[in-house]
């Protein structure tokens, strides 16, 4: 089965009217041109009849008149005081004005031009019945045409954002698939592997093992697998928010990443924390916002890995509405060609990342109504996030 693919479609579709307009104007200009040119040939008989003494040349001037009205291609027709055909030039139709019906066809279509035009000459001698030339016709369609254009091309528009929109829900989806099947997937090999010491005789336990020790590192793999689910179903949710303290935070996430940092980094990495004193709190999850730190923190351990160096996390009041908690690293700083796309789900700064980390993070702070950017500086790599004050008379979450 053929997948279409409606953006391109769509604008196919747009260029091949956007071709057709431009031929259609053309055309209406070139005819207008021809019109300007034969008003000139107008104005010139008119003036050879006014100049001349000679009926002859008055009479053809005037039949020369008479036939340039006619290439203009305007419907005529003239008629006696007693509606009496007299002559025709120019309808839409070919008329058989020897027969009732052919006759009776001219002066339905003579009413149609009176109900836009009323005729013109003296109803004492004869009337003339007009109506538009094939160049005013095809003006009259150009508003339309604009519009329906323009109707067009924002539907085009929506279509292409939106698909994109989907585009990049799947990607989420998919990294968020990843990233869930990846931190699922140690503690869940951990447990499988202790339970395959535990099938083991005592005395072929490695390292003489016993059952407390053995319960004691199931417990923490099945507080792993139950923070990662916990988390994963926050981030699906509207999170319930609360007064809490910055300072807490950042403890909370060092105290976490400290014990793991010599498996996560190949070569020495120092981590600086600093945190003042007697910052506002601010209103939000703990669980989701130690996430999303940690995760720009883990992105600071994979720029710095194989060479080592320092990660800075620390944290400032700006203003009177927002605390700003930065994550530098002395790593070789962002790509420019992904600078402005790191955020978006699927975009990594390493070779084999899912790109849903920093994604992750972003969405974690836009549920805060705050934001993260990647700022820019000379050297490493600095993440900025900023999160609102907790007003006065939010509920202390303590710490």
């Amino acid at each position: 089965m053929i997948r279409i693919k409606w953006p391109v479609a769509l604008a196919t579709v747009f260029l091949l009217l956007l071709g057709w307009w431009l031929v259609y104007t053309q055309e209406i200009v070139r005819r207008v041109e021809e019109n300007s040119v034969l008003l000139s040939q107008i104005f010139s008989e008119v003036q050879n009849g006014i100049l001349t003494d000679d009926p002859t040349r008055e009479t053809q001037a005037l039949l020369n008149l008479q036939r340039m009205v006619v290439e203009t291609e305007l419907p005529l027709i003239v008629m006696s005081p007693g509606d009496t055909l007299l002559h025709y030039a120019n309808l839409p139709f070919d008329p058989d004005d020897t027969t009732p019906q052919g006759r009776e066809r001219i002066q339905e279509y003579v009413r149609s031009l009176d109900a836009m035009n009323p005729p013109v000459g003296d109803t004492m001698t004869v009337h003339i019945h007009f109506g538009q030339t094939p160049a005013v016709r095809r003006l009259r369609w150009i508003p339309w045409l604009q519009a329906g254009g323009l109707l067009l091309t924002v539907f085009v528009g929506l279509m292409v954002v939106q698909t994109q929109r989907r585009a990049e829900g799947e990607r989420a989806w998919t990294s968020m698939a990843r990233e869930l099947a990846h931190q699922l997937g140690t503690p869940l090999s951990s447990l499988q592997g202790w339970l395959e010491v535990l099938r083991l005789p005592r005395a072929e336990r490695p390292g003489d093992l016993g059952d407390t020790e053995i319960a004691s590192s199931i417990e923490e793999d099945l507080e792993r697998l139950e923070r990662v689910s916990h988390r994963f179903e926050l981030i699906g949710t509207e999170p319930e928010l609360e007064a809490l303290s910055v300072r807490q935070i950042i403890t909370d996430l060092e105290h976490y990443l400290v014990a793991r940092i010599p498996r996560l980094a190949k070569k020495g990495v120092d981590m600086v924390v600093d945190v003042p004193q007697g910052l506002p709190r601010i209103k939000g999850n703990e669980v989701l916002l130690v996430w999303a730190l940690e995760n720009v923190v883990k992105n600071a351990l994979d720029a710095l890995a194989g060479r080592g160096g320092k990660i800075t996390i620390y944290a400032r009041q700006l203003g009177q509405t927002w605390v700003s908690i930065r994550i530098r690293d002395t790593g070789p700083g962002v790509d420019p060609e992904i600078r402005d796309k790191i955020f978006e789900p699927g975009v990594s700064t390493k070779a084999g990342g899912w790109g849903v980390g920093l994604a992750l993070s972003r969405r974690i702070v836009e549920l805060h109504d705050g934001r993260i950017e990647l700022l820019e500086t000379g050297e490493g790599t600095t993440f900025q996030v900023l999160l609102p004050v907790a007003p006065p008379n939010t509920e202390d979450a303590g710490g």
